[in-house]
């Protein structure tokens, strides 16, 4: 099951207790969130080159897009054409099995 995402004020309070030396395991005690949670924060952070005390032009929406950014959109794979495939299949011997190998 994949982890939620944690609110950029937790981001922000987390990356603040870790650079005061707090442990993972109070940090996530004292911000609501399991210590994976707080670890995998802390590695996106980490990934993303950010650091306490955060940049002050950096607004909520810049923080989010630099943990989360989206590296799917590479490999998304394109939907099939739903009309084309239902006018394919009222026809005669074709089955979703025949399209599919198609």
């Amino acid at each position: 099951m994949a982890q939620k995402r944690l609110p950029v004020r937790k981001i922000r309070e987390v990356l603040r207790l870790k650079a005061a030396g707090v442990s993972d395991r109070s940090i996530g005690m004292a911000v609501g969130c399991a210590r994976s949670t707080v670890q995998a924060c802390l590695q996106k952070a980490k990934d993303s080159g950010l650091s306490w005390p955060l940049p002050d032009e950096l607004d909520e929406a810049s923080l989010e897009a630099r943990l989360y950014q989206d590296k799917r959109g590479a490999t998304v794979r394109p939907q099939p054409d739903f009309a084309v495939i239902h006018r394919e299949l009222s026809r005669k011997g074709v089955t979703r099995s025949l399209l599919w190998q198609e």
